[in-house]
């Protein structure tokens, strides 16, 4: 879910654009030594976890014998999610250690920087989605429960990869390949007024609007689950566990997701010229650079996630590690 390189090189992910800025400041400068040495490093290091670990969840959910419920159905989705953003990274890893060349052509500058794109609308929508089921879920079990079916919960997460794709047409439409004037080298980049339009979008769409529906949803769901442990419920136990590993799942999103995009909206002001401070704008920069990645490795801390907190997903694995060793089962929990 990284939504994420945009820091780095007027990228259009989050976090990658401020890196290939930073490279390019005439009158603010900072050190960037770590640049071309460590972050490819880290990119590389998030990337090959987070593909092999997000597989795996995949691989869990499709090939188990049972056909998965609404939370899995959501959370397969999610780790589909974090398996394209995870997979445009090594693009990225390549590009800062060729000091921002881009060796790879027009097209694929375009295709990972929209899958990149498409992956932090994608992602929080998705988490949007379970939030609204889980609140359905504890909140109205009885009235609007059965509305909960694994095939609307398909509906709804296709129409989250349209939004998504739609979203993040723009980026491949307008991301470019120009000579940098350097040593015959290109860069992948967009326009800087093109670019300041996807960060407000991003900030409004991918941001705000689906925080501020997570968060109420979660305020309610907290609130139903006091309730129930007061009154002592033990008929929805399936549910609870649940919405435990959902509430995970939403917590480390926003924690890892939260600070870059506050950060990201201050970098718009100062796209805007609004901001010149030099110390301002080197440490926005860095903490651009810092919090983007912190957001990388929330698409490697899902599947962890997974295994520690859910119950069931840990059933699963074993059930198809070890199909003998296991009995059907009546219902299943996460």
């Amino acid at each position: 879910m990284f939504l994420l390189l945009e820091s780095i090189s007027n990228v259009t992910s989050p976090a990658i654009d401020v890196i290939q800025n930073s490279t390019n400041r005439t009158a603010c400068h900072s050190t960037d030594w770590w640049l071309y040495t460590m972050q490819p490093v880290y990119i590389f290091l998030i990337a090959a976890l987070g593909i092999v670990c997000n597989l795996f969840v995949l691989s869990v959910f499709c090939f188990h014998k049972k056909p998965c419920n609404v939370p899995e159905i959501y959370l397969t989705n999610l780790a589909a999610a974090d398996l394209v953003l995870v997979s445009c990274l090594p693009f990225w890893a390549v590009y800062i250690t060729k000091k921002f060349n881009w060796i790879f052509g027009k097209f694929l500058c375009q295709l990972v920087n929209m899958g990149i794109r498409m992956n932090a609308y994608c992602s929080i929508y998705f988490l949007v989605l379970i939030s609204i089921d889980r609140y359905v879920a504890l909140v109205y079990p009885l009235s609007h429960g059965r509305k909960r079916s694994p095939k609307l919960a398909k509906l709804g997460c296709l129409m989250m990869w349209g939004v998504g794709f739609l979203l993040g047409l723009p980026t491949f439409i307008y991301r470019k390949v120009v000579p940098s004037g350097q040593n015959d080298t290109h860069k992948c980049i967009e326009d800087e007024i093109v670019r300041l339009v996807s960060d407000l979008l991003l900030a409004i769409l991918g941001f705000i609007i689906p925080v501020s529906i997570i968060c109420y949803c979660t305020a309610k769901i907290v609130h139903a689950l006091r309730n129930r442990l007061s009154e002592r419920y033990t008929t929805e136990n399936t549910e609870n566990k649940a919405t435990t590993l959902m509430l995970v799942v939403l917590v480390a999103f926003l924690i890892c997701w939260v600070p870059f995009h506050v950060v990201k909206i201050l970098n718009i002001f100062k796209g805007a010229g609004l901001v010149k401070r030099c110390d301002f704008i080197i440490a926005l920069e860095n903490s651009l650079q810092i919090f983007g990645y912190l957001a990388f490795f929330n698409s490697v801390l899902n599947p962890i996630l997974y295994v520690i907190a859910g119950r069931s997903f840990r059933k699963k694995v074993c059930e198809l590690c070890m199909p003998n060793s296991f009995h059907p089962v009546g219902s299943t929990t996460l």
